[in-house]
């Protein structure tokens, strides 16, 4: 496994998408836990945006997303699909960008400073698994390029990975 991602900050935010993600790949192991995989994620994520203060996941089980791993604050441990932008995330099945929280119906404050968040869901073969969720202290901090890469990210994430695997 590569332990060194080397990303240029000066670059802008779709090449450093691009050179990332193309990193991640090197760091992503089917034969370790889901949960050690993702916990590498959250800290590349974390450390690469200077504009997140808070990444993690959330995991589906019966109605209820339970904290994985993550990088911030503490956070909220468990999220009804009812509540919140990860839980709409999981009832549209969609990647869900909101420019103000505050302005946001239902939205849990697990960080009263996080301004923005950006909530990817895990979807394979119509089944979720969970949510990648992503905080900002910036106001409208995520747009249609966090939302194609981070996808793109999910996306091969839950390919690659046996997200079923997980015991809650």
């Amino acid at each position: 496994m590569n332990e060194n991602i080397i990303i240029e900050k000066n670059l802008s935010e779709e090449e450093i998408y691009r050179s990332l993600l193309s990193q991640i790949e090197s760091v992503i192991d089917s034969q370790v836990p889901v949960i050690s995989n993702l916990a590498n994620i959250c800290a590349i994520l974390k450390d690469t945006f200077d504009k997140v203060n808070w990444v993690g996941f959330y995991f589906l089980k019966n109605n209820t997303l339970y904290l994985g791993p993550f990088q911030g604050k503490l956070a909220c441990t468990s999220i009804n699909i009812n509540n919140g932008v990860c839980g709409f995330s999981v009832c549209e099945k969609q990647t869900i960008i909101v420019e103000d929280v505050n302005q946001f119906p239902g939205h849990i404050a697990c960080d009263s400073n996080s301004q923005s968040e950006i909530v990817v869901p895990l979807v394979k073969d119509n089944t979720i698994y969970g949510v990648l969720d992503i905080d900002s202290y910036n106001l409208s901090a995520f747009n249609d390029v966090d939302k194609k890469y981070l996808e793109s990210l999910c996306n091969s994430l839950i390919q690659k990975l046996s997200f079923e695997t997980i015991a809650l």
